[in-house]
């Protein structure tokens, strides 16, 4: 009998597949030095309280040691982060993932006195502090969006409390995190064959893709097995993070936790109803047809939720290795300049990605950006192509944060969540269409398109479905409703009927795909991948359309960091968020490639 390989533990990975943190700290002895540091630097910050409005000069002084401290606290942060994510399971790592947060809920709460006293101010007074010191025009936007926030503060003594309870607020999404990459466990499965294979959250979404229906069905049963064990738990996790947001909303009188979280990210009420209802009720009928070409072609009597990332070329599969990708990336980003594709360089080849799969190692892909040094990658590398896109997707953000950096303040590198997934996901189309002016294979053109077509469906479907749960679970905790496991798992079955019809069968495990993102705990995120991707869609066009002028503009967009609000931010790259036109030229275009499927097939 065949036993599959298992999972190597992280001690066992070749170093050249890991990142180098070392650039951030060169040991783990520094990086303790440094939390002392920066605890004992914390003073450099306070010695400004009751102060600092007292002058523009104090104002000033006391903006720039809140940045240089942040900036120190950032990167130690990022360190226990990266460690804890590469290997979860880890007890040092863990350790020191607490140690971080505590430091940051204490650095945090020791300075929120700094935006407390700015709120106290007029707006007269800091227009005319901004005139007598030239240095805080850099601090403009930080300056306006605290003005913003002035209806909602608290009482200075109440926003210190609020924010020493930082490491408490964040519990529910450490919980989250710790149980997936620590307790989390999946019992292996057995096809016909007599083959064992092993399941991992980070392994599962092979499985899904497989052209295989017994492998595909049976690991999805076998993950769905798992996931029920901790519904209830990971429920009460979840429903603990929705009412933080819904009783702080009420502390600082906003209408509703919804309004509360969408003024943090500067995007308006009706920008983001207008956004889901339109992809919602315009995607529909696409994927609809979509999934019944995949049943078709796949030859399937019925065709189930697990069925829907099944490769619809099953004998298909192209493979690449990470040389190969980096090598493919570079050249179809290029287009973007020399600065652009001297960082993209730098990322692919100086360890800034750590692509190893192992025991403990955390699911997904991500790019986390510490200010003053790099950014880093996360994702586990096996050999599809489909790795080369998400490599491509996460360089996207690192190159928007290099850029960001090299240009803005700490302060005013990172914009609204609204715009994040723009840079990234820009990237994969411009790979898509490299890849496509350059093969004549009829075979590798259509997997391109598929592929292409999966990023649409991860944004457009899988997290806008996300983002529609979110809008119906914020809605009903508001109304004071109890969130449960029951509650959780029918709104995402009913969700996800209305949106397939009779295109798909939803069985009842697909209730719990509540479970498998982070994102639900990072406030309204998942909505943003649309709104990314609605903007990549346009600015992809007009590069194709216009050349170098399109790129410059996206550029400077880069470059404004978090200057501008996400509304201008996007239309300084030349797409109008206001109106439903992107939107709905972005759907255009997926059905588009649905269409070309179907004659293909």
């Amino acid at each position: 009998m065949e036993r599959a390989k298992r999972t190597p533990l992280r001690s066992e990975v070749a170093m050249e597949e890991t990142w180098d943190l070392t650039d951030l700290f060169r040991t783990e002895a520094d990086w303790r030095e440094e939390l002392t540091a920066i605890r004992r630097e914390v003073k450099t910050v306070t010695r400004f309280k009751g102060k600092v409005c007292e002058s523009a000069k104090n104002l000033l002084d006391a903006l720039l040691a809140k940045d240089a401290l942040l900036e120190r606290l950032n990167r130690a942060a990022i360190y226990a982060f990266l460690n804890q994510a590469a290997d979860g399971t880890d007890p040092v790592f863990q350790a020191n993932a607490s140690l971080a947060d505590s430091l940051s809920s204490d650095v945090h709460a020791a300075i929120s006195f700094i935006d407390s006293e700015i709120m106290e101010a007029d707006a007269e007074t800091l227009n005319r502090y901004m005139e007598e010191e030239k240095g805080l025009q850099e601090f403009r936007k930080v300056l306006a969006d605290l003005m913003e926030k002035k209806p909602h503060k608290l009482h200075p003594e109440a926003e210190e409390a609020l924010a020493a309870f930082g490491e408490i607020h964040n519990a529910p999404y450490a919980i989250y995190q710790r149980s997936k990459t620590s307790d989390m466990r999946f019992s292996p499965f057995r096809t016909k064959d007599g083959t064992e294979h092993p399941l991992t959250f980070n392994s599962f979404p092979k499985y899904e893709e497989s052209a295989d229906t017994e492998l595909r069905r049976k690991a999805y049963r076998a993950f769905v097995e798992g996931l029920n064990r901790y519904k209830n738990t990971y429920a009460a996790a979840y429903a603990t993070e929705v009412k933080k947001h819904v009783i702080e909303a009420a502390l600082r009188k906003y209408a509703s936790a919804t309004d509360m979280l969408l003024a943090g990210q500067q995007v308006t009420k009706e920008m983001y109803h207008g956004l889901l209802d339109t992809i919602l009720a315009e995607l529909s009928p696409h994927m609809r047809r979509y999934a019944k070409l995949k049943k078709r072609v796949l030859g399937l009597d019925k065709f189930y939720y697990c069925d829907l990332k099944a490769s619809l070329d099953p004998e298909y599969d192209p493979q690449i290795s990470y040389e190969e990708a980096a090598e493919l990336i570079l050249e179809a980003l290029r287009v973007m300049g020399p600065e652009y594709a001297e960082i993209i360089e730098q990322g692919l080849y100086n360890r800034w990605v750590d692509r190893a799969d192992n025991i403990g190692k955390r699911s997904g892909a991500f790019c986390s950006s510490p200010y003053g040094v790099h950014p880093y990658i996360l994702m586990t590398w096996n050999g599809s192509m489909r790795n080369a896109f998400t490599l491509a997707h996460e360089l996207g953000h690192a190159a928007h944060f290099v850029l960001a950096a090299r240009n803005q303040k700490f302060s005013n590198t990172r914009p609204s969540r609204y715009f994040v997934e723009a840079p990234s996901t820009l990237n994969e189309r411009l790979l898509s269409r490299h890849i496509l002016a350059r093969t004549k294979n009829a075979r590798m053109r259509r997997w391109v398109i598929l592929q292409s077509l999966s990023t649409y469906y991860h944004n457009f479907v899988t997290h806008l479905l996300e983002a529609e749960f979110q809008r119906r679970i914020y809605d009903l905790a508001d109304k004071g409703t109890p969130i449960t496991a029951k509650l959780l798992c029918g709104q995402f079955i009913d969700l996800l009927e209305k949106f397939w019809g009779d295109a798909v069968i939803i069985d009842e495990g697909a209730g719990l795909t509540w479970m498998q993102q982070p994102h639900y705990y990072m406030g309204l995120y998942p909505y943003t991948y649309s709104a990314g991707l609605t903007a990549s869609t346009a600015v992809a066009q007009m590069i194709e359309k216009e050349g170098k002028p399109a790129v410059e503009r996206w550029l400077a967009a880069l470059k404004a960091g978090g200057t501008l609000k996400p509304l201008e931010l996007m239309q300084l790259a030349g797409v109008d968020m206001s109106t439903a036109k992107p939107i709905r030229q972005a759907v255009a275009y997926v059905g588009a490639m649905i269409d070309e499927l179907e004659k293909s097939f």
